[in-house]
């Protein structure tokens, strides 16, 4: 089949409505987000290949998470999300190789059983977040008592689990998106690949990182690349303007770009606001039609 679904999604996860009412205040985010989720299941999509920031990560690689299963659980104001999904083997082995192939340093991470069948790796909230709206929710009326009612198994897609290193060149990145596209398209399946992203994390005095101006230009141009469907100009973001703004989407978005020099595709801004200290934006990509 083909590279069929691809997306920007970001992960705060007051986001997922079991964990808050009001979404910390983004409701504009996670409206975008349940579209995102309509629009992913209208395409059919078979397996889910998340690339984060949160996850295992590995210096001068980018890590695939070489496990059956991940699981994780969200806690955040007396409330919680629990997860536990398969990890597609044949997929996660077939963008390894490809990307291995390209030149790319590809780092395979495991936890516990040392057969793939027995390991596991955790999920933080960059994948927990996405996956929630994209297949892995639970239909639930309740709160508190009701999560005792879970399933084991989460429903939904398989997923590849992918974390970048910060420290990759650029074009490297890129690379590795096209890995993705390429093993997609030699895959029997419908594949999507989620960009999971939250952007500047400096636009308040109040929070973790401080406040900078930085991060109101950084997102600026973030949404002006998506909403002009040009990604490829993030291949140009001051490096020094990026770290003072404190994003952590740009290395998983070059990934996107690389896919799309493979599988052309169009995008559609869904929706932008930084509610709090960080931006927030959600985004979706569909092939673009022959002819």
């Amino acid at each position: 089949m083909a590279l069929a679904f691809a997306c920007i999604a970001p992960h705060g996860f007051p986001l997922i409505p079991l964990m808050s009412d009001d979404a910390d205040g983004a409701l504009q985010t996670r409206k975008a987000m349940e579209e995102l989720g309509r629009r992913c299941a209208a395409a059919g999509v078979d397996v889910l290949v998340l690339a984060g920031p949160h996850g295992v990560r590995v210096a001068g690689a980018v890590c695939l998470a070489d496990v059956a299963r991940g699981a994780g659980t969200l806690r955040w104001a007396g409330r919680q999300v629990e997860m536990n999904v398969p990890v597609d083997a044949a997929l996660t082995d077939a963008v390894a190789q490809r990307a291995e192939g390209m030149g790319v340093p590809v780092a395979r991470a495991a936890y516990a059983g040392n057969r793939r069948g027995q390991a596991v790796i955790p999920l933080d909230w960059g994948a927990i977040t996405p996956l929630w709206f994209l297949g892995h929710h639970h239909d639930m009326a309740g709160r508190g008592d009701a999560l005792a009612d879970l399933p084991e198994v989460d429903p939904g897609p398989p997923v590849v689990l992918i974390t970048p290193a910060r420290d990759l060149p650029r074009a490297t990145l890129v690379a590795f998106g096209r890995a993705v596209a390429e093993a997609a398209n030699a895959d029997h399946r419908r594949v999507a690949l989620v960009a999971s992203c939250d952007w500047a994390h400096t636009h308040r005095e109040d929070g973790p990182y401080g406040y900078h101006p930085a991060a109101a230009e950084v997102d600026a141009m973030v949404v002006d690349a998506v909403r002009d469907n040009d990604l490829q100009r993030l291949m140009d973001l001051d490096e020094t303007l990026a770290n003072t703004a404190a994003i952590d989407g740009l290395w998983q978005a070059l990934m996107l770009v690389g896919a799309q020099e493979v599988v052309p595709m169009t995008g559609e801004l869904l929706s932008y606001e930084a509610p709090t200290y960080y931006g927030m934006l959600v985004a979706a990509y569909s092939p673009m039609m022959p002819g």
